[in-house]
């Protein structure tokens, strides 16, 4: 027997009704900003910062696999999307830290959980699984 809640589970969420024939076109800005947010790094990147501020060594310690190249352009593009800021210190050696935005942590409560779904459904859904 399949209870509400499953049924409800299976049902297509449906977009917004004000915007569900503006993303789909070519042109949309929301797909550059998809694209920059769900790129491999930028998921990582917002995810590790959701933890707090940290510094550039911590965050590729973090992101295992990033070259030095790729931290630095996904930084570089998040800050420059208003979700990470980056805060410079006068010191020496020269130290950055990094930290979310109001907007990055906004962002971030919606990335945990499709995060958390990807996790506990990789090990399925990579052995071919339903």
């Amino acid at each position: 027997m399949i209870t509400n809640s499953m049924e409800a589970s299976r049902l297509p969420a449906p977009l917004p009704v004000d915007f569900a024939d503006g993303v789909f076109p070519a042109g949309c800005p929301s797909r550059t900003v998809l694209d920059h947010i769900t790129s491999k790094w930028g998921v990582l990147v917002l995810l590790s910062l959701s933890e707090g501020e940290q510094r550039w060594s911590e965050l590729r310690r973090r992101a295992e696999g990033i070259s030095e190249k790729m931290l630095a352009q996904t930084l570089k593009t998040l800050e420059r999307d208003g979700l990470v800021l980056r805060k410079a210190q006068a010191v020496i050696p020269p130290r950055v830290d990094y930290s979310l935005t109001g907007r990055g942590y906004e962002l971030t409560a919606l990335l945990v959980p499709l995060v958390t779904w990807a996790y506990n459904n990789a090990d399925d859904i990579m052995n071919g699984q339903r």
